[in-house]
């Protein structure tokens, strides 16, 4: 709890240390990326088909970072309209990617490196039936640079300023798990047919082991390999529409599935050898 309270805190002194230096400084517009995750799954893991920012959602959330988020989410929408030093506004909004993917992600050469040391096929941590819409990292970018030419237009700054957006792109719908073979098969790489275990027997096992890390926590640092919020964030059908950006802002996704795949996939061949390697002088460490 203490390092979820001073990560909380970070996030929010850093937002309003930045918010603030556009406010002296003349920055007349500022950008939050955001998250999904201020938005949900909530702690019931109900799930959300094809949403868009009207629908209602209940967004009880149970974890640091994406109430963070959320926090600092609405400091920047509340702060559109200010004004500047000089007498000008400052116009904000906020960018809510969903699950980022492409080259260099640190999750996806998580699971490539368990992959490796599963035999070459990715666990399965999401049932097939969760969907979820994943974004490419080069359209989340686009979808930045968009908003910031838009917010030079008075006309789209009047729709813009104080919105939150979702950010998704044509990424077929899939579960993350499928996600990464999708990534992956080309390679050689396969994935579990089904979890380790059904999925109502994981969270009890989740519960469990949160109760063994509070437990310890005085005497070692204990970091459950999962919780029942990363459960209901893998297995939460999950998915959005980028219709309201696409008609506010311009966007249109500039990556297809097929060129970020391919992509993607080049990346994870660039680094397998290397990971295998690495992961081979861990095995003789241990």
């Amino acid at each position: 709890m203490e390092l979820a309270f001073k990560a909380l805190c970070l996030v929010l002194q850093g937002r309003e240390q930045l918010l603030e230096a556009c406010l002296q400084n003349n920055v007349p517009h500022f950008i939050y990326t955001s998250s999904i995750e201020v938005y949900g799954p909530n702690t019931r893991g109900d799930p959300m088909v094809n949403g868009t920012e009207e629908m209602a959602y209940d967004s009880k959330l149970g974890f640091s970072y994406g109430e963070s988020k959320r926090l600092a989410e609405e400091k920047v929408l509340k702060a559109n309209g200010q004004e500047l030093q000089d007498g000008g506004t400052l116009t904000t909004c906020s960018l809510r990617p969903t699950y980022i993917y492409g080259e260099g992600s640190q999750f996806l050469q998580i699971h490539l490196d368990q992959a490796l040391l599963n035999g070459d096929v990715f666990l399965r941590s999401s049932r097939k039936e969760a969907l979820v819409n994943p974004v490419y990292v080069g359209n989340v970018a686009w979808a930045h640079l968009l908003a910031a030419q838009a917010m030079k237009d008075p006309e789209a700054t009047k729709k813009i300023g104080g919105n939150f957006y979702f950010i998704t792109d044509d990424t077929p719908h899939m579960s993350y798990s499928d996600l990464n073979h999708a990534l992956g098969k080309e390679l050689g790489l396969g994935v579990e047919s089904k979890l380790a275990m059904p999925l109502p027997i994981l969270y009890i096992v989740a519960s469990f082991m949160e109760v063994v890390s509070l437990v310890l926590r005085p005497f070692v640092r204990f970091v459950p390999p999962f919780t029942r919020h990363l459960l209901t964030l893998l297995n939460t059908p999950f998915t959005f529409s980028y219709r309201k950006v696409q008609g506010d802002v311009g966007y249109k996704p500039r990556y297809g599935w097929e060129e970020a795949r391919q992509m993607t996939s080049h990346w994870m061949a660039s680094v397998i050898a290397q990971r295998r390697e690495h992961l081979g002088k861990e095995k003789i460490r241990i």
